[in-house]
């Protein structure tokens, strides 16, 4: 195993770990790691697809064990965001013969969506708050509407994810708590796992489709993160949310501003 190899373990070690223990940060770190390392932003995006959704469709069996999934509301996602990133690979693909310009799309769609995802992590606690303060007013909307903005909701996801392989955890965790505040955190999250697996399969497969995929750097990024992950959901709780958050939104917003501008 040569010394680029060895950074790929590392990287997936430190990735998973940070996942086990924030649950967030899988691909808002691991695609700029990536690019770091010196791998085009077309496949970075296409592998970290990949390793997120095999890393997370473990999750999947454990919440479905535990009934932490909500199957009707994973529908309603799905129903957007597939379709979206289907159109996004398309879109992609017609590029594809112009690899500068391609790489240029995700790598600036990366920044916005990094800075996103770093604004949604600092004010998470604020948005939920507000979530359940107007919970049960008059502005709670009907079933039908309810659905309608779930569908929205999986179309920006699905766009998002397809470009960047960034989306599907912090921000769509945020969605779902401010769409649904009475859903039980543990079923939030089991249903944001649930969508997010068949979301990254599919726009990972589009990306490798595209020979945006390199096959033997997600061999040893996971060969890394499985054990991250598991040290790391042990040490849950042990250093304070109200540090690690704001860590982890600075040092992604400084990621953000440098890919976007």
């Amino acid at each position: 195993m040569d010394f680029g190899n060895i950074g790929f373990v590392v990287a997936g070690l430190l990735v998973g770990f940070i996942v086990g223990m924030t649950g967030v940060g899988g691909g808002s770190l691991m695609t700029p790691i990536l690019l770091w390392f010196g791998i085009n932003p077309a496949t970075a995006v296409g592998t970290d697809l990949l390793y997120a959704a095999i890393t997370k469709s473990g999750g999947v069996l454990v919440h479905k064990k535990n009934d932490n999934i909500d199957w009707g509301i994973t529908g309603w996602l799905t129903l957007g965001s597939v379709p979206a990133a289907g159109l996004t690979l398309w879109f992609l693909s017609s590029l594809h013969t112009a690899p500068d310009a391609m790489n240029s799309v995700i790598k600036q769609a990366l920044g916005f969506v990094l800075l996103l995802t770093a604004l949604a992590i600092f004010f998470k606690q604020r948005l939920l708050a507000f979530a359940h303060r107007h919970a049960g007013d008059h502005y709670r909307l009907s079933d039908k509407s309810l659905n309608t903005l779930t569908v929205v909701t999986g179309v920006v996801l699905g766009v998002m994810v397809a470009l960047t392989s960034i989306g599907a955890g912090a921000l769509g965790t945020v969605a779902l708590f401010i769409l649904y505040p009475f859903l039980d955190t543990r079923r939030l999250v089991g249903t944001e796992i649930a969508h997010a697996v068949p979301l990254t399969l599919i726009a990972g497969l589009g990306h490798a489709s595209m020979g945006n995929m390199n096959w033997s750097m997600l061999g040893f990024l996971l060969m890394g993160s499985l054990p991250g992950i598991y040290m790391g959901s042990h040490l849950t709780g042990r250093v304070p949310d109200s540090i690690l958050r704001p860590c982890l939104a600075v040092m992604l917003i400084a990621i953000g501003y440098k890919l976007a501008f």
